[in-house]
């Protein structure tokens, strides 16, 4: 008897010592994985933007944008505040789901107190329940760890919360993007390797001021029809996710308690884009019932421009993002509807 005791404990010894080594290794190949995610030139904007946010006065911002990179590549906060002699800031992150926006809001108003609320309302990242790449980029940056731990808590799926705290299946896809675009070049200089040529953007994109990234690049040609992402897209297929519209509706409260005037508006997406969406209509019409159901005024820059064609597809630098002048096209227009549809610019 005292033998078999004597070897179940050694047993449960070396299996507790087994366990302790994994979670080490696992742990430490979590931290790699994170490395590589910091040599992603997006997530350094997405660092600076919240810096230059954390950085601000109190209660010194008259305008806030939040949304997607839909929301940072076509709202420029210069434009607006040479514009109405005002304060406003740009903090949309990548893929930002109303989920985040709603915390990311919740932070702001920690510090600051707009009396406009800019939310950019985007089909892709609304009919989602959850997605944990575009929480995790803003948690790198928040530096309100309760307000991380609420989000985790409130919006996280079981599932998910056991993947963030497992740093290899937070980190894996940047991981793995960075591992293989380093492989690739090693592969060229040992081997001489010559890939199939691909166009290469001409022009800058960098981070500016404000939260703004500034671009002038413009599309590459195999996105007006190889590699457009729209090619498949039916609106008769598209549901906004209950979840996302719940967090509008969040949203949409948490301003009307802080006395902010909350704006929803869709961005734009290139031109031969829309040529392949289907039945983009019902999506809209989705998106603008939404819209009222939280009493928000709200403008789809694709029906704008369908019926302006104020912008062409030299105005963009990917099959869904602007370039810089496409952006300062949309933002006078954008400028001139919030004097028409909010109190605030209407006073001024």
């Amino acid at each position: 008897m005292k033998k078999k005791t004597v070897s179940t404990l050694k047993f449960t010894l070396r299996l507790l010592v087994y366990c302790v080594c994994v979670i080490i290794l696992f742990q430490q190949i979590g931290f790699r994985y994170q490395e590589a995610a910091s040599h992603n030139v997006i997530n350094a904007f997405t660092k600076k933007r919240f810096e230059d946010f954390y950085a601000l006065p109190n209660n010194s911002l008259d305008m806030v944008f939040i949304g997607s990179s839909h929301s940072y590549c076509t709202f420029d906060p210069e434009n607006f505040d040479s514009r109405f002699g005002i304060s406003s800031y740009q903090m949309g992150t990548p893929l930002q789901h109303p989920d985040t926006s709603y915390y990311e809001l919740k932070e702001v108003y920690q510090t600051q107190t707009p009396d406009v609320v800019v939310l950019e309302i985007y089909w892709d990242v609304l009919d989602d329940t959850f997605e944990m790449k575009q929480a995790n980029s803003f948690f790198e940056v928040l530096k309100n760890e309760e307000l991380k731990k609420e989000y985790i808590k409130e919006v996280f799926p079981l599932g998910e919360k056991v993947k963030y705290f497992l740093l290899p299946m937070r980190f894996q896809q940047d991981y793995f993007a960075y591992e293989a675009n380093e492989m690739e070049k090693k592969i060229e200089e040992k081997y001489g390797v010559q890939k199939k040529k691909t166009e290469v953007q001409q022009g800058v994109e960098y981070y500016r001021s404000k939260g703004y990234v500034y671009c002038d690049m413009g599309m590459i040609s195999t996105e007006y029809d190889e590699t457009n992402q729209f090619k498949a897209l039916d609106g008769k297929n598209w549901e906004i996710d209950q979840t996302q519209a719940h967090y509008v509706k969040k949203i949409a409260q948490l301003c009307e308690e802080k006395g902010s005037e909350l704006v929803l508006v869709t961005a734009p997406v290139a031109v031969v884009s829309m040529d392949y969406i289907k039945n983009y209509d019902e999506i809209h019409e989705k998106m603008a019932d939404l819209a009222k159901e939280v009493n928000a005024p709200y403008v789809d820059y694709n029906l704008v421009n369908r019926q302006t064609q104020m912008l062409t597809n030299e105005n963009f630098r990917d099959d869904a993002h602007l370039n810089d002048s496409g952006v300062k096209i949309v933002d006078e227009h954008f400028a001139d509807w919030l004097v028409q549809n909010t109190v605030f610019f209407r006073q001024r």
